[in-house]
């Protein structure tokens, strides 16, 4: 439980860093509102409607589809994902086939697909 935490705790600052870093943006929970294109606001407000409703595999194959499509304003919308997933409880991760680790991998997936390999990794060494 102790570990869950501390991974929870670094996938938090680590999202929060990299907001203030390439986009200038501080806040302590990002959200839908932070996204000013409204199709993008749309198009996220729909991953975390299914991950709501328990359907994280099927949100995050979308949010690849929209990475690998996108012009590098997406890492936002994944940056934001992450960091909602992340604010659920690991019972409900579990209960949905889903785990700290995997939104930790999911952020070093979106990150290199934007061309930020290195800045993903120097953030998540630590794990």
């Amino acid at each position: 439980m102790v570990e869950q935490d501390y991974i929870m705790r670094l996938i938090k600052e680590m999202v929060r860093a990299l907001l203030k870093l390439i986009f200038h943006t501080d806040l302590d929970l990002p959200s839908v509102e932070m996204l000013k294109d409204a199709e993008r606001r749309c198009a996220l407000e729909e991953l975390l409607n299914l991950t709501d409703r328990g359907k994280i595999n099927e949100a995050e194959n979308r949010l690849y589809g929209l990475l690998e499509s996108g012009g590098g304003e997406e890492l936002e919308m994944a940056l934001i994902f992450y960091s909602h997933l992340n604010e659920k409880s690991n019972d409900f991760l579990e209960a949905h086939d889903f785990s700290r680790e995997e939104i930790k991998a999911g952020l070093e997936d979106a990150m290199r697909e934007q061309g930020m390999a290195g800045m993903a990794e120097a953030f998540l060494a630590e794990f």
